[in-house]
């Protein structure tokens, strides 16, 4: 058997991509640095994985520690291992990225090597430390892609919501405006939501408000919401 200790063994951390919808725009959490490398720049949530911790513990707990949040909508996003992507080192970080609703309150204290947490628009990104631009990147198109084939938007969406609030959410994360009419045409053949016994108030006729399904698939089969 070939002894591990032969080889070398580079560090492994974990950076989460935390998107949510606020001020009509897509957002991303950043913290900014207060420890070397990158002292005093911008970057995203993460840290070193601790030896006892699984990949999806560790970003979990990071994630807790940067919002409060201990449920929120946690997927692995991609592996970055460039030997120069970190000045310290041999550094490997698996990244994920994590869903935020709207009106889930958020406790942004940072941790300990951090000075600061922000949210910014993902169209008006400061300079970013190591290689989290590229992460960030990633992270939309494949936010993006997923709308296309599963429910993963409702994961930014409040527990009720109104048609237009499904829209518009989607229209923020795509970029694009969406024909009103074939949107919730799609929306409702998909079979995904259901009216609630509650309507929102406002000016004219009240706004009927929806839930997302308890059984829903989250894989839209046999159909795509767009083309």
């Amino acid at each position: 058997m070939t002894d591990s200790t032969l080889y070398p063994r580079p560090a492994l951390t974990v950076d989460i991509v935390i998107f949510t919808v606020r001020d009509a725009h897509l957002q991303v959490l950043l913290v900014c640095r207060k420890e070397p490398p990158f002292e005093g720049e911008w970057a995203l949530p993460g840290g070193f994985v601790r030896l006892e911790e699984s990949l999806e513990e560790a970003a979990m707990r990071e994630l807790c520690e940067e919002t409060g949040i201990q449920d929120a909508y946690l997927e692995q996003l991609y592996t970055y291992g460039c030997p120069q992507r970190d000045p310290r080192g041999r550094v490997v970080t698996v990244a994920y990225y994590a869903l935020i609703p709207s009106d889930r309150s958020i406790r942004m204290e940072g941790g300990s090597d951090v000075s600061q947490a922000r949210w910014f628009p993902v169209d008006a990104l400061p300079p970013l430390a190591f290689d989290h631009d590229e992460i960030i990147a990633y992270a939309l198109r494949r936010l993006r892609y997923k709308l296309e084939y599963t429910a993963v938007g409702f994961e930014l969406l409040p527990s009720e919501f109104t048609l237009s609030e499904i829209q518009s959410t989607y229209e923020i994360i795509l970029g694009e405006k969406l024909d009103k009419r074939n949107f919730r045409r799609r929306i409702l053949a998909a079979g995904i939501i259901e009216a609630t016994s509650h309507r929102r108030a406002r000016e004219g006729r009240p706004a009927q408000l929806y839930r997302y399904r308890p059984d829903a698939v989250a894989e839209i089969k046999a159909r795509r919401l767009f083309p």
